[in-house]
């Protein structure tokens, strides 16, 4: 869409983001608590934050293209690492979640629980990342 400027949508990725990995983590406390039906709703909550995240990703990169990190020096070296961890694990992510929501949706929770110990810790890295790496480019602009 030419001439279409939505210049809020990096901060909004960012906060669909925190919210997901606020609601990821009530949702861990909630299953610890044993409190499933909450937990559900918690983890359900995270992935429609994230589905959003998802679209406003790509819409903003579609209208925007990529942003540039303009810091020097030690930040700059700490960035890339970060960054690539983040795009890596998000790849990794986004089928672990889905997997992990189809096998609870399914009924097949022992196999959901297994795989839910590893897509937990990701995707929420993934969403604490996702937040760090636009704060480090909004500072950096």
């Amino acid at each position: 869409v030419a001439g279409t400027h939505l210049l809020f949508l990096p901060s909004l990725n960012a906060l669909l983001n925190a919210l997901s990995a606020i609601a990821l983590v009530v949702g861990f406390c909630f299953i610890r608590a044993k409190q499933i039906s909450r937990q559900r709703m918690a983890m359900f909550i995270a992935f429609i934050f994230s589905a959003l995240f998802l679209v406003t990703y790509i819409t903003n990169h579609a209208l925007h293209g990529d942003m540039r990190f303009q810091g020097q020096g030690f930040v700059r070296v700490a960035y890339f690492p970060l960054l690539i961890s983040h795009i890596g694990l998000s790849v990794l992510a986004l089928p672990m979640i889905l997997i992990t929501f189809f096998l609870s949706l399914t009924g097949r929770f022992p196999a959901h629980r297994r795989l839910a110990r590893f897509t937990f810790p990701i995707w929420l890295y993934v969403s604490v990342t996702g937040v760090i790496v636009y704060l480090m480019l909004a500072a950096y602009r």
